[in-house]
């Protein structure tokens, strides 16, 4: 087995127990959470071991990086999810290797998005990004839309020909009356989500949770998290 390998395989391991632990706590099945794991600024060849791992789900927030690692790895059983701000010049590229966007925000890139689903014939399955920084209205720093904009924006991409509402997404913000406080901001996201279903009844996925606060979105409920740094660790010159 090859030192990264070897490695890539520890940390996994690690993650493993993290979340196992955390959904024991919570009284809640270890299956009821899906690891996706960040491969931002690493390489392919990491995304091939960790497919011999057993990762199914990976995520990127950058398309010129993802695009060509996406590509030279379009042999692996993978689900890519898009999570990171998303102009609509990048929508082809995005939905070329992407099967689910995390970071909808906003109706221009709901349109950006069903055209090219509708142009490729597929279903892309879309969540929107919640900016618990944005108080009850208006943009996050990191992009997505106010708690306030959730129902309207639902409405577009239920409506919009080729998408597939899955529900919900954030990041803990850095700024505003949940910062610092992951496990509050988690729950509001909780909340969002069981107004959402009420009339969405099948956008049930909830993605919150990164390395240092994924405890804290499996306790408030989170079915999907998103660790990148946990189980690759800092490159060299990056962290």
């Amino acid at each position: 087995m090859s030192d990264r390998r070897t490695q890539l395989a520890a940390n996994l391991a690690k993650v493993e127990d993290r979340i196992a632990a955390a959904c024991a706590a919570a009284g809640r099945a270890r299956e009821e959470v899906t690891l996706i794991v960040v491969t931002k600024t690493y390489p392919a060849s990491d995304v091939r071991l960790l497919a011999e791992l057993g990762v199914r789900h990976v995520a990127e927030n950058r398309d010129q990086d993802a695009a060509p690692k996406a590509a030279a790895c379009s042999d692996l059983p993978l689900t890519w999810h898009f999570v990171g701000q998303l102009q609509t010049n990048k929508v082809r590229s995005v939905l070329g290797y992407a099967s689910l966007v995390q970071s909808v925000d906003r109706a221009r890139l709901v349109m950006a998005l069903s055209r090219e689903a509708v142009r490729t014939g597929r279903e892309v399955g879309c969540l929107l990004q919640v900016a618990l920084d944005a108080g009850e209205s208006g943009r996050g720093e990191r992009g997505g839309v106010g708690p306030d904009g959730v129902g309207e924006l639902a409405a577009l991409v239920e409506e919009a020909p080729g998408l597939r509402l899955d529900g919900l997404m954030t990041v803990a913000p850095l700024t505003g009356e949940y910062a610092g406080r992951q496990q509050a901001a988690f729950e509001r996201l909780m909340d969002l989500s069981t107004v959402l279903r009420k009339t969405h009844p099948a956008a049930n996925m909830v993605s919150a949770g990164m390395s240092r606060d994924l405890e804290e979105a499996v306790a408030a409920g989170a079915t999907h998290v998103r660790v990148g740094t946990a189980v690759l660790g800092v490159r060299p010159g990056l962290g």
